[in-house]
């Protein structure tokens, strides 16, 4: 599985690290919903692969918060590169940790949770933003779902 972000937060950039703001949810919400065996820090993101998760964004030269982004950053080409990079690591899930990053692939009328569109054989979701800037919108369930979805695809 992997879990795309828009781009890296300014804190994340500087420390080179996956959702490394103190306040973002995503390491504890992964262990929360049973999907790491225990809590992770962000500087320990490189042994995500270890436990099946892959961690990338869709802006992969541009760091801060969305509107901070220059101009195309997320656009056409960035979501073009990001459906070879899926398509090259056909993972099981490919999860989308916000809205609006899953509507920069999938448009502007996408819903949070499971969505049928693919890429390819790769299942996709869109999440909520663990991000604290999000947190009027958080709602673990749908990450408990994910996890769930996870569960099945590993017995399968």
């Amino acid at each position: 599985m992997v879990f795309c972000g828009t781009a890296a937060g300014r804190l994340s950039a500087l420390r080179g690290q996956y959702y490394a703001h103190p306040q973002n949810k995503f390491w504890r919400t992964l262990h929360a919903v049973g999907l790491t065996p225990r809590l992770y820090a962000p500087h320990e993101y490189p042994l995500s692969p270890g436990l099946g998760i892959g961690l990338t964004d869709i802006a992969k030269h541009a760091s801060g918060m969305d509107h901070q982004l220059p101009a195309g950053s997320l656009g056409r080409e960035a979501i073009d590169d990001l459906r070879a990079r899926i398509g090259r690591a056909r993972p099981r899930i490919l999860a989308f940790t916000s809205l609006a990053g899953g509507r920069r692939l999938l448009g502007p009328r996408a819903k949070a949770g499971k969505q049928d569109a693919t890429i390819g054989e790769t299942a996709l979701w869109i999440l909520p933003s663990p991000s604290p800037a999000a947190q009027n919108a958080w709602n673990e369930s749908i990450w408990r779902a994910l996890a769930r979805d996870v569960v099945r695809l590993r017995e399968t």
